[in-house]
Parts: C-alpha cells; structure tokens; sequence
C-alpha cells in the first residue's frame, strides 16, 4: 500500500477523515452502527484476498502499472472482472453506514465515476495486452456485479 495510492485513500486516509468529521460534527462522540461494520470488514478483505490471488495467478504487480503476465479469469475473477475495486466501493459503503455517516456517503458517490473511469482505461489495457481471450471473458463475465452489470 502506497502512500497516495487508491488503496491507502480507501483504506487509511478517507476512515482517518470520515472519522474526525463525525467527532468534530458531534461533539467527540461516534454514533457507530456496529451492525454495518461486518461491511467494512468484507470490503477490505475482498480487496486484499483478491488482490493476492491475481498476483499468484497473475504475476506482475499491484494495480495496473506492473499489469499482469496473465490473464486471470478464476477465483474471484470468475464472479466479477473487477472484484478489488468493488471490493474498496463495499469497504465504503460498510464505512459510512457503521459510522451514519454523509459525509462518508458523499465520499463513496464521489469515487463511483473514478473507479468507473479507472476500470474503462483499464479494460483497454487488458484487451491490448490479451486480445481475444480477454474479450471472451469480457463477454461472459460482468463487469462490477455478478450476473447483474
């Protein structure tokens, strides 16, 4: 995890401000919604178990600017062709509704059209780099959710 990379604004810097806006918004008190913090926990750990899937089955490097030596269509993969960047939208998600957060809320909705953007530019890459297999399982696989888009 890098500093200034996705990862470390999902996981570190956008908890560490959602956090001290709660805390200043209320006066030093959390209202936490235990309930939604089994969301967060999901999120994170798809991103992570994701990620060191495609790294052993794929090679290459974290994130897209070492990309894969192969294409991976296994695993988590099989379900969903970008599981790790869903898995940061759910980290968001689980972060907002377990602190009742807005602000965390306008956080997630802000980085939607990011990660969409990012995934775009990506699946150039991947059709470059792959060619023919990747656009079959670009044609069997969703792109953000299984069986829905």
């Amino acid at each position: 995890m890098t500093l200034g990379g996705t990862s470390f604004r999902t996981f570190v810097l956008y908890p560490v401000i959602v956090l001290a806006w709660e805390l200043w918004l209320h006066g030093g008190r959390l209202r936490l919604e235990p309930w939604f913090l089994p969301l967060a926990a999901w999120g994170y750990l798809q991103y992570d178990l994701a990620g060191r899937y495609r790294l052993r089955r794929g090679g290459g490097g974290p994130g897209m600017d070492t990309p894969p030596e192969r294409l991976v269509t296994s695993g988590p993969f099989a379900l969903c062709r970008n599981p790790m960047y869903l898995g940061h939208l759910i980290f968001l998600a689980g972060l907002a509704l377990s602190l009742q957060s807005w602000f965390g809320a306008a956080i997630l909705v802000a980085t939607l059209p990011w990660f969409q953007f990012r995934v775009l530019r990506d699946e150039r890459r991947l059709a470059e780099r792959f060619g023919e297999p990747y656009m079959q399982y670009r044609a069997r696989v969703k792109r953000w959710i299984p069986a829905l888009f």
